[in-house]
């Protein structure tokens, strides 16, 4: 029995943008890391009366790290925030155009927060006189995740200032961004 299902193109736009997937895959892993040691904790305060103090830090930085990568492997997958209704009722040449200004705002807006994503990033990552010291949590434990997640913030919108200037190059060479089925899961 052959089936004429059709499928579906791919959502990514070029070899830059695979291997954000690819990136953004194990990183969803994380999630499933913050779970399996949210069980751990539990089982070792009400079975063994023996808490734990890194978990809940730990679990915080995981899932903060899972979320950081969600936004570049999003946009990778031409899942990102648009406006249907304008988008779907114009033609080729028009969606190319809103295309290219699309990527224009978001390289803009990404490169904005980049910049202040390094500002916050050297103010976790350097003491006041510029010397090399991560800022710690606070707690007993006292980890340098705050330091560590706002550099994973940084390093994720770099990627995203990447791929959305390359997306802007793609679309000004006449390559619209590719049509996605959104109609997943539905009846």
């Amino acid at each position: 029995m052959s089936s004429t299902h059709e499928t579906p193109p791919d959502p990514v736009r070029n070899a830059f943008d695979r291997g954000v997937v690819a990136c953004g895959r194990i990183a969803a892993w994380l999630v499933f890391v913050a779970m399996a040691i949210s069980v751990y904790e539990v089982i070792m305060r009400y079975a063994f009366a023996s808490p734990t103090s890194w978990v809940h830090e730990t679990v915080v930085m995981l899932v903060a790290v899972s979320f950081a990568f969600a936004g570049p492997a999003a946009l990778a997958g031409n899942r990102h925030i648009r406006v249907k209704v304008l988008y779907d009722s114009v033609g080729p040449a028009a969606r190319l155009w809103l295309d290219r200004f699309n990527d224009l705002v978001a390289f803009l807006f990404c490169l904005g927060m980049s910049y202040a994503a390094f500002t916050m990033f050297w103010d976790a990552s350097h003491n006041p006189l510029g010397e090399w010291q991560l800022e710690r949590s606070g707690t007993s434990w006292n980890p340098p995740f705050p330091a560590l997640v706002k550099g994973v913030i940084m390093v994720a919108l770099i990627i995203m200032c990447l791929q959305t200037l390359l997306h802007f190059v793609q679309s000004l060479r006449g390559k619209p961004a590719p049509q996605i089925d959104d109609t997943e899961g539905t009846a």
